[in-house]
C-alpha cells in the first residue's frame, strides 16, 4: 500500500526542520503502513522531544500505523504543560533521575554538577553507552547529536540548540524547570559523587601549604578523594552561580 499523510509540527519541534518546512504542513509519502514514530523521525524529529501526537484529532501512540490521508499534529514535550488524560506520551514514563551527557559536553557536565545536579559524563562514552545508561537509570540525555536522541532505548532527552556552554546551561534549566532545584557546591566536579564534610586533619596530607595555614573548612569526594575548600576559585564559582540564579531567561 502506498499513500501520504500530512504532518504539522508545533512549537520548538520546528527547530529540527528546514526553514521552508517550519510552521507549515509537510506531506509525507510512504509505502506499507509505517508507525507514526518512524515517520516523525524520518522527518527529522527525535522522539524524546515529542509528547503528544494527534492523528485525525485523536491522541495516538508512537507505534500507531499511518493510513493514507491521515492528518497528524505533533506537539513538543514542555514541562508543566498539562494535557487531558491519555494524550501525553511522557506521562507514563518512569520519572527521570538525572542527566547523561554526550562526550562533547564536558564543560556543561561540570556546570551542572556545580549546581548540584546528578550528571553522568565520561569523555569516552559511545552512543551505545549513553543510551544504555539512560535506559538503565532513567536519565535525561543531553546532546548536540540528533541521531543519538533517535535511539529507541532513550525515553528522556533534549537536543541543545546553542553551542555555547552557559547558554546551554540556561536552556537545560529552563526546559526542565530546574531553577528552584539548584544545590550548588554539593557534588564533585570530577566524578559527580556527593561531597561530605571532613576534618582538616583527615585531609592534611592532601592540602597545599598555604591552604593548611588559611582554611579550616573542607569537603571531600568519597569516590575520587578530591578535596574542596572556599579559596579564590570559590569566589569565581559563586559569582557564576549568582549569575545563573538571577538570569531572567531561566
Amino acid at each position: 500500500m502506498t499513500g501520504w499523510a500530512d504532518f504539522l509540527f508545533q512549537g520548538n519541534l520546528n527547530d529540527f526542520l528546514r526553514p521552508r518546512e517550519r510552521n507549515t504542513i509537510i506531506r509525507y509519502s510512504f509505502s506499507s503502513l509505517p508507525a507514526v514514530k518512524d515517520a516523525i523521525e524520518a522527518l527529522g524529529i527525535p522522539h524524546p522531544e515529542v509528547d503528544v501526537i494527534l492523528i485525525n484529532q485523536a491522541p495516538a501512540k508512537f507505534m500507531q500505523p499511518l493510513h493514507p490521508h491521515d492528518q497528524i499534529a505533533v506537539y513538543p514535550a514542555i514541562p508543566r504543560r498539562t494535557w487531558p488524560l491519555g494524550y501525553s506520551l511522557q506521562a507514563n514514563l518512569p520519572a527521570a533521575t538525572g542527566f547523561v551527557l554526550d562526550v562533547h559536553l564536558g564543560k556543561l557536565a561540570k556546570n551542572l554538577r556545580l549546581l548540584g545536579f546528578d550528571t553522568c559524563y565520561q569523555n569516552n562514552y559511545s552512543d551505545k553507552d549513553i543510551a544504555e545508561i539512560a535506559a538503565r537509570d532513567n536519565r535525561r540525555v543531553l546532546t548536540r547529536d540528533i541521531g543519538l536522541l533517535k535511539q529507541k532505548k532513550i525515553n528522556w532527552g533534549y537536543w541543545l540548540r546553542s553551542q555555547h556552554t552557559e547558554e546551554q546551561l540556561t536552556e537545560v534549566l529552563t526546559y526542565f524547570n530546574l531553577k528552584d532545584s539548584l544545590a550548588p557546591f554539593t557534588r564533585c566536579l570530577e566524578c559527580n559523587s556527593k561531597l561530605t564534610t571532613v576534618n582538616k586533619e583527615a585531609v592534611w596530607e592532601l592540602l597545599p601549604p598555604k591552604t593548611k595555614q588559611y582554611f579550616n573548612q573542607f569537603y571531600q569526594c568519597p569516590a575520587c578523594r578530591r578535596v574542596y575548600w572556599q579559596g579564590s576559585h570559590f569566589d569565581r564559582m559563586q559569582e557564576f552561580v549568582n549569575r545563573i540564579r538571577h538570569n531572567q531567561n531561566v
